[in-house]
């Protein structure tokens, strides 16, 4: 199981792991984006391309929901266990980090949110993520709730077809 940084370093403080195990992992977190700059960089059309329709998208999203929600709604699916995505999504919280960086639309491992849905507080939101075929991207739905400290939890989830 492929942990965040956020959940290595908690592990590290709870002397679940070593110094250079928290180093090891952390290693795979470092490689994976710099090869995201050298791809980007080898073929910039694409890269520009994507980035454009994150752009568009996340504006979508913020100007429906507000930023605020959400990076909040991306914080708390980067808790979720077992949640390919959150690989993406565990600095969402992090004002400095542009909404747009945390949607991939057409370049695999794709993350999409086709819905977010608001009843009172309870929100649903619908993601697709993994492959970009039709046929093999994983669809599944989440129930959030709110936190007593602010922010969202996840209380439940389901795959969706």
């Amino acid at each position: 199981m492929l942990r965040t940084p956020p959940q290595l370093f908690e592990d590290f403080e709870a002397g679940l792991m070593t110094r250079e195990q928290l180093h090891v992992a952390m290693s795979f977190h470092a490689r994976t984006l710099i090869e995201e700059v050298v791809e980007a960089s080898e073929n910039p059309l694409a890269a520009w391309w994507e980035g454009l329709l994150a752009k568009k998208t996340a504006a979508r999203l913020v100007s429906r929901h507000g930023e605020r929600r959400v990076r909040a709604i991306f914080a708390a699916l980067a808790d979720v266990p077992d949640f390919l995505p959150a690989h993406w999504l565990w600095n969402a919280n992090h004002p400095d980090v542009p909404v747009h960086c945390f949607l991939r639309l057409r370049k695999e491992p794709i993350f999409r949110i086709v819905s977010i849905l608001n009843q009172g507080g309870i929100l649903t939101v619908r993601v697709e993520y993994g492959a970009n075929d039709k046929h093999e991207t994983t669809r599944e739905e989440f129930v959030l709730g709110q936190k007593l400290r602010g922010g969202f939890e996840v209380t439940s989830r389901r795959a969706v077809k």
